[in-house]
């Protein structure tokens, strides 16, 4: 049971953008509109007199998120408004001419007869302006050579299209846009975990099979949880990480950001950048926070559980929310597209480099053929391989070549790449209450895990692409790793391969 916020909860709306005002930002020096963000100092800096300023911190917002009680939103994180007219008219105050700003696509224009820069700070209700920022501070050459690592790596099976015309020269900066959830609830977990006692074979030869003991325990976990900065794809598209025509899992899985250092919105930070502007509200991505709060309360109560090495079977999942702080955020991604065409089909493949910590994923095109040839003569050598070595497992070599296969495809278009909110979101468990009674002992298992086991269990992607469903109306297909599901030695040895190969 999960007992959350609805539609029917009053919130508390906080004001983020107090003080801002739209039109000429000033230096406090010299008086010039030519602003933009220095990505070495994360400051704003003018460039005509060169002079920096310290970014600003909003104010209003609950900081200690163990006091936070009820619902609190940002006013830039409110219900857009469908009949927003997205295109505003600012007077230049230097010289007095009208000056037209599509904020839509932009937030900054110049005037044509002084040259003056106008910006919008002020939020309006139709998603473009949200109440934090989280400034570039990795440069364009930067991002650039960790494209090229990123992609050289992935040289040989690539496709000699994409070989040809890859370059980094046309990397954009681009900020998505994001919610930003902080969570304050209370945890119950009530079920049976197993400790693994013995390991043993019975049999000889062929017949021989692998046995476990166990000690069986009544287990229980209750604690207060904090959440700090949990994030949250706030356009439509971007929720879509299982899409088939384009990479946007490799977007989700550069995170985690170094929220915590987001400062108030200003639209100078935007300058050389491009945005995406937020399409959905909170009571659409409500279920998806909650559902993936509740992944990280589970994996909260595995620190504690390290002696159950079999696993934990969990019967009853309480977590109540006392209090969820929600605010519209804009981080930084340099990102590199390129479209394969394969006949009718179009597909996008992105390769992004979080702009804070440099952290890279992409998706590179394969060529198809090449990699279907190497396959068949991995699984050659396999079966050749599997006639001489004497084991028990020898039948695994016919699957060399399916298993080379799929760790070569995961590798180059890395698919199963996610951000494993799970464990980096950052969380703070207190007042934790641990019962641990022995209950059996079992004998003669022949599962090395325990049946039942779902305290690793993540729920938070499939709820994803349901909330992307709810939205566009569309269905997502299953991802290529969905296929590996299986317990045996080749599933584990390629589940354990795509996750070191991905990143590297």
């Amino acid at each position: 049971m999960q007992e959350g916020f609805t539609s029917n909860n009053n919130p508390t709306i906080v004001k983020t953008d107090i003080g801002a005002k739209d039109g000429q930002n000033k230096c406090p020096k010299c008086g010039s509109t030519d602003i933009e963000i220095n990505t070495n100092t994360g400051n704003l800096r003018c460039n005509f007199c060169r002079y920096e300023f310290k970014p600003e911190k909003i104010s209003g917002m609950i900081e200690d998120i163990s006091q936070l009680q009820g619902q609190v939103i940002g006013s830039g994180a409110t219900n857009i408004v469908a009949d927003t007219n997205d295109v505003l008219t600012f007077r230049c105050s230097s010289c007095g001419a009208e000056v037209v700003i599509d904020t839509a696509s932009a937030q900054q224009a110049r005037c044509h007869w002084c040259r003056n820069t106008l910006s919008v700070n002020q939020q309006i209700p139709n998603g473009s302006v949200p109440d934090v920022v989280l400034p570039f501070n990795i440069n364009k050459d930067t991002a650039k050579l960790e494209i090229k690592k990123f992609v050289g790596k992935r040289n040989f099976f690539a496709h000699p299209q994409f070989k040809k015309e890859f370059t980094t020269e046309n990397i954009m900066g681009v900020y998505f846009p994001y919610m930003l959830v902080d969570v304050n609830a209370h945890a119950n977990l009530i079920g049976e975990g197993e400790h693994q006692t013995r390991k043993y074979f019975r049999g000889s030869g062929n017949n021989q099979q692998e046995y476990y003991d166990a000690d069986l325990y009544h287990v229980e976990r209750e604690f207060d949880l904090t959440i700090n900065g949990l994030s949250i794809e706030s356009s439509s598209d971007k929720l879509n990480n299982s899409a088939s025509n384009k990479t946007n899992n490799v977007i989700n899985a550069i995170m985690p950001f170094d929220v915590e250092n987001c400062v108030k919105y200003n639209a100078n930070y935007l300058k050389g950048y491009t945005s995406e502007r937020r399409d959905t509200n909170v009571d659409q991505l409500r279920e998806i926070v909650d559902t993936e709060s509740k992944d990280i309360a589970r994996f909260a109560a595995n620190d504690t559980l390290k002696e159950y090495d079999r696993g934990v079977a969990w019967s009853t999942e309480q977590f109540n929310v006392k209090g969820q702080q929600w605010k519209a955020a804009y981080l930084p991604v340099w990102l590199y597209s390129y479209q394969q065409v394969k006949g009718n089909k179009k597909i996008l493949h992105y390769v992004a480099v979080n702009a804070r910590t440099k952290e890279t994923m992409g998706s590179v095109p394969i060529h198809m053929p090449k990699l279907i040839g190497i396959s068949i003569l991995v699984e050659i050598l396999g079966i050749i391989a599997m006639m001489f070595i004497d084991s028990d497992y020898n039948f695994l070599f016919l699957l060399s070549g399916i298993a080379y296969f799929i760790i070569m495809f995961i590798r180059y278009r890395n698919s199963n790449a996610r951000h494993t909110y799970e464990t980096e979101t950052k969380k703070n468990m207190t007042n934790v209450r641990k019962v641990d009674q022995f209950m059996q002992s079992k004998k003669g298992l022949t599962n090395p895990i325990m049946n039942g086991a779902n305290n690793k269990r993540v729920n938070g992607q499939t709820n994803a692409s349901k909330i992307f469903d709810s939205l566009t109306g569309q269905n997502i297909g299953n991802s290529v790793i969905n296929t590996v599901t299986s317990s045996s030695p080749v599933a584990s040895f390629i589940k354990d391969s795509i996750e070191k190969g991905g990143k590297q």
